[in-house]
């Protein structure tokens, strides 16, 4: 794992969860935009954003990770993830900074196995454990 050790994250709250994502599968991250709604779709897709004239889907990870929805604040944050040759937006609550990681090790196997599966590994800085989100089982459930 020492090429892991060296990747940059960027750390994200969402409600009470810090988790992180690898920087390589970042984008861009913007501030929280006006979202066009889509009809008849999954409760974490909220919607659509005009990105410098591209389209952009727009989820809730919140949702995505099984939490309820919160009103938006100033903090809130849309992060642009490249997904399968498309770019997706994901909406959360804080980002908190860029970090690597001392140590990653795998994810814990002692709770249910969706919620083991959307961690590629848990970051470790300090006495703090952070999961690493894996986007394409988040993603592509």
């Amino acid at each position: 794992m020492s090429t892991l050790q060296k990747e940059q994250y960027i750390e994200l709250a969402v409600g009470a969860e810090t988790c992180a994502i690898r920087i390589e599968e970042i984008h861009e991250i913007i501030k929280m935009l006006s979202i066009t709604d889509i009809p008849f779709t999954r409760n974490e897709v909220k919607g659509v954003v005009n990105l410098r004239g591209k389209v952009v889907c727009v989820m809730s990870l919140r949702n995505l990770l099984g939490m309820a929805d919160e009103p938006y604040t100033r903090n809130t944050r849309i992060i642009v993830v490249n997904y399968r040759e498309e770019f997706v937006g994901l909406i959360v609550d804080k980002v908190n900074k860029v970090t690597t990681y001392a140590e990653i090790h795998p994810p814990a196997g002692g709770h249910s196995r969706s919620r083991e599966a959307v961690f590629h590994g848990i970051g470790q800085r300090d006495d703090q454990l952070i999961g690493i989100l894996k986007l394409e089982e988040i993603l592509g459930g």
